[in-house]
Parts: structure tokens; sequence; C-alpha cells
């Protein structure tokens, strides 16, 4: 079940909520998961709410329009135990649907994820929100959310990846795609102008808390995207030896480097020099030092 399509969303909810899921998507986890005790958290229209209660499956459901604010009030204290399944649709940021002072209420709210511009501040308190639930799951439980790529200006937005790369590594369980039905830019077809096929998926992440307390995962996150940044500087150092022919004096590696790399990348990290020379000393099998000053690919 990694591929998810339901044209219907179904009976369940209210169907004027824009931007609400189809039922069915809840009834699907619901069903595979088999938990005793669900919290949805943007509960919005009450979709997971129903799908739930018709299953005989006890709910807890919260929304900011309910009076509770997932980025700064803690899910567990306000459920009183821990969930088998703790779980998510947050709104988009960038105003796609700007819920507060429209869907509800009559002016915005402060902590609205869909009155969010810029898509790091979303990612900040998106990943804050995963971590709340992550702490309101039993060990051995589900947590997870329902998220897509936006598109804004040209520029794409896979909010997946980064949801993925900003949580523990070992808990990522499943990652399925959800087909989204009835779309603007599936109504219209107007592919003419556009270089690349409208967005027109979904994702339900899932993971699985394995234990350990917060400041564990907050580690395991840390450690896995540090090797990331080595990994990077690896590479950046590897392709500027293959452009100068795979063999170099270091300061032509350096102004290499310095040619390509972002200018901001170099101000935020004063000791990048260092951090080639590094590089070139801690990968053998990548790099060998010919002579005094001099490196090649090994």
């Amino acid at each position: 079940m990694s591929i998810l399509s339901f044209p219907n969303r179904g009976p369940w909810g209210k169907s004027n909520w824009r931007g609400n899921a189809s039922g069915y998507i809840y009834k699907s986890l619901y069903e595979l998961l088999k938990p005793t005790h669900v919290v949805e958290v943007f509960s919005g229209s009450g979709t997971a709410g129903e799908v739930a209660k018709e299953l005989n499956i006890p709910i807890v459901e919260l929304d900011l329009h309910n009076g509770f604010d997932a980025t700064s009030m803690s899910i567990l204290e306000h459920v009183g135990h821990e969930t088998d399944f703790c779980f998510g649709h947050p709104p988009y940021s960038q105003r796609i649907i700007r819920y507060s002072g429209h869907v509800w209420g009559d002016k915005e709210h402060p902590s609205d994820l869909s009155h969010i511009e810029d898509p790091d501040e979303f990612f900040d308190q998106l990943q804050q929100v995963l971590l709340n639930q992550r702490e309101a799951t039993r060990r051995g439980g589900i947590y997870g959310t329902l998220v897509g790529d936006t598109r804004k200006n040209g520029q794409y937005i896979s909010m997946q990846a980064e949801l993925i790369a900003r949580m523990p590594q070992n808990e990522l369980k499943s990652i399925m795609v959800k087909t989204q039905h009835n779309t603007v830019s599936g109504r219209t077809k107007n592919y003419g102008r556009m270089r690349f096929a409208p967005i027109e998926h979904e994702y339900v992440i899932l993971w699985e808390k394995s234990g350990g307390k917060l400041h564990a995962a907050l580690a395991s996150v840390t450690l896995q995207n540090d090797r990331r940044v080595k990994g990077t500087w690896r590479s950046i150092v590897r392709q500027a030896l293959i452009n100068l022919g795979g063999s170099t004096k270091l300061q032509d590696l350096y102004a290499a480097v310095a040619k390509h790399a972002p200018q901001q990348n170099l101000t935020n990290n004063p000791n990048w020099q260092a951090k080639i020379r590094q590089v070139l000393q801690r990968y053998p099998t990548d790099f060998k030092n010919k002579e005094r000053g001099t490196w090649a690919l090994a």
C-alpha cells in the first residue's frame, strides 16, 4: 500500500473545509496500524475523528482553531498519556490556503503555519510539531504527517525531503504517495506554458518511536546532518580536483573552491580552507599528497 488513491473524500468531516484530506486515508492508516488510541494534530474539519469513532478507536483531536497550539503546547501533557498513533495533516506555508481569518476566525492567529511566508521558518515550526508528536507517542508507537511538495515563483520546495532530514533517520518506517484528485492544475490541464508537470501528489510519512528522550533524538539528527555536511565537502573537493585535471597545488585548489562556492558559505565558515585540508587528509582512498603542497585524486 505504498500508493494511495481515493477520488472521493467520503462522508466524514466537513466537505466545505478547504484542504481537508479524504477520510479513506485515515481509514487505511487505522486499519493498517491498528492503534488502540489516536491523537490527531491539525484536526481541521474533524475527518480523522469521525473515521476513528466509526471504527471505535478513542481519539483526541487537537487544532489551533480549538485553542491548541502544537508549536508551543505539550501534546503529551494535554492528552495525559502516551498514544499509539500521533498524526497530523498540517497547513502549507506561503499562504496557499490561509486558515485563521479566512477558513475560521475573524483575524489571523500568530501561530498559524499557513501564514508563514519564509519556507525555512515554516520547516522550523513544523519540525517542532513533529518532535512534539514524537514526545506524545509511546515507544514502538507511530507518529507521522501528511504533506505535499509545493512550487512558487519557479522554486520547487520538497516538504517531505526537508522533514525527513530533520527527524531521526533510524525511526523512518514508511513513505506512501497519495494521489491528489480534483486539483486546480488537474482541472485546467493547461500545460502548454509549463516546463514541468504540475504537483498532483502528497506523502504520508510515518516514523516509529524507538525510545529515548528528546535530547537523544536531537543528537541523532545532528549527527546525521553533520555526516551530510562532511560528505558534501568531500564531493566539493573531489569535483574541484576533477575540474583541475586530477592534480593541483593546494593554493589553486582553494581558488577553485572559492570561485564556485556561494560567498555566504565561505563567510559563514571562516575556516573553510582548514576544512579542505581536513577533507584531503581524512579520505586517503580519494586523495593523495603527491608532494608538499600538491594534491591529486587517488
